[in-house]
C-alpha cells in the first residue's frame, strides 16, 4: 500500500505550522537538542510528522509560561502528559488548533473528531467555529500559499468543517421560524465556489429565528429573481470571495440592484472583495459587511 501522506518537512514547514520562527528552532535544537533532524546529504534538515507533533506541544507549553531549559529536561513522554493537563484545567484554543492542523497533515479524520468532541464539551458550536475554524482557515491560507500543503489537505480539512455546520444548522432547521417578518436567500455568485463562509452565515440567521432559502454556489440572478414569487420580504446575502472578477464587481452590483432590488428586497454583501464594491448612489436597502460577527449583529 502506497502512502501519500507527506511526512517528511523543512524547517520552513515547521516555522509556518508552528509559528516558531526557523531560527528559533536551529537554536532550540543546538542548545537543548529538542529535536533531532534527518540530514540530506547536502547537510539539509528534515523532520518526520512525531518531531512536528512534539514541537506543537512544546509551543504550547512554552505559551503557558514554560521555559525551553526547563521543557529540555523532561522525559519524552511528559510533554503530552503536561499537555493534557493544560487542556483539561483550560479551553487551550491554540491546542486545539494543533491537533486540527495534525488531523489534516495525517488525513486523520478520527483526530477531527476527537478533538471536536473535546471542544463541543466546552464550548458552543458558534464560539467553535469563530474561535478555532475561523483562525484555523486563515492560516490554511497563508499555508497554501507557502506550499506547506497541498489543495488536497485544504480540501480534507474544510470538508470536515462543512459536516458539522451541516450537522448544526439540521438541528435549527428542524425549529419553527419565530421571525416571519423576512426570509433570507443565500447563494455565491457564478464561478464562487468557495461557500463555508455562507453555509456558516446560514446556521447563524436560522439561529435567530428567520426561515432561510440555501440556494450555495453559482447561483445566475435570474434564478435569485425566482424566489420573489414565493416571498413577500427578502434578504438576498451574497458572499463575494473570488467571483465577480474585480473588473466585473461593479457591472454585477448594478445587475443585481436592476433584478433584485425593490421596496420588498435587501442585497447584503460580504466577502473580501466587497472593499472594491463603488459604494457611491447605493441605495439604503443595500448593505455591506465587514465580517460575519457585524453581519449576523444586523440579524
Amino acid at each position: 500500500m502506497i502512502n501519500n501522506i507527506k511526512n517528511v518537512f523543512s524547517i520552513k514547514d515547521l516555522e509556518n505550522l508552528s509559528g516558531i520562527k526557523a531560527h528559533t528552532i536551529r537554536i532550540w535544537e543546538k542548545r537543548y537538542d529538542i529535536l533531532q533532524p534527518m540530514r540530506t546529504d547536502t547537510n539539509i534538515r528534515l523532520y518526520d510528522l512525531a518531531s512536528l507533533q512534539k514541537l506543537l506541544n512544546i509551543t504550547l507549553l512554552h505559551d503557558y509560561g514554560y521555559k525551553i531549559s526547563k521543557i529540555a529536561t523532561y522525559p519524552q513522554e511528559k510533554i503530552p502528559s503536561l499537555v493534557r493537563e493544560i487542556i483539561s484545567n483550560k479551553t487551550a484554543k491554540s491546542h486545539a488548533i494543533s491537533e486540527l492542523k495534525m488531523a489534516m497533515m495525517n488525513f486523520d479524520h478520527q483526530l477531527f473528531f476527537k478533538t471536536y468532541d473535546w471542544l463541543i464539551a466546552e464550548k458552543s458550536f458558534k464560539e467553535i467555529f469563530h474561535q478555532v475554524f475561523v483562525p484555523l482557515m486563515n492560516e490554511l491560507g497563508l499555508l497554501w500559499q507557502s506550499d506547506t500543503i497541498t489543495p488536497a489537505h485544504e480540501h480534507f480539512i474544510t470538508y470536515l468543517i462543512k459536516q458539522k455546520v451541516l450537522v448544526n444548522t439540521e438541528k435549527v432547521q428542524l425549529l419553527q421560524p419565530t421571525r416571519t417578518d423576512k426570509v433570507f436567500v443565500l447563494s455565491l455568485p457564478m464561478n464562487e465556489i468557495h461557500e463555508l463562509g455562507l453555509m456558516y452565515l446560514n446556521y447563524e440567521i436560522l439561529l435567530n429565528g428567520y426561515k432561510t432559502v440555501f440556494l450555495g454556489e453559482s447561483m445566475p440572478i435570474d434564478n435569485l429573481k425566482d424566489l420573489k414569487k414565493h416571498f413577500e420580504s427578502i434578504v438576498y446575502v451574497s458572499y463575494l470571495t473570488v467571483q465577480p472578477e474585480r473588473d466585473l464587481l461593479n457591472a454585477y452590483i448594478e445587475k443585481m440592484n436592476e433584478e433584485l432590488l425593490d421596496d420588498t428586497t435587501e442585497l447584503w454583501y460580504i466577502g473580501r472583495l466587497t472593499e472594491f464594491i463603488n459604494r457611491e448612489g447605493l441605495s439604503e436597502r443595500v448593505s455591506i459587511f465587514n465580517s460575519m460577527a457585524e453581519l449576523t449583529d444586523q440579524v
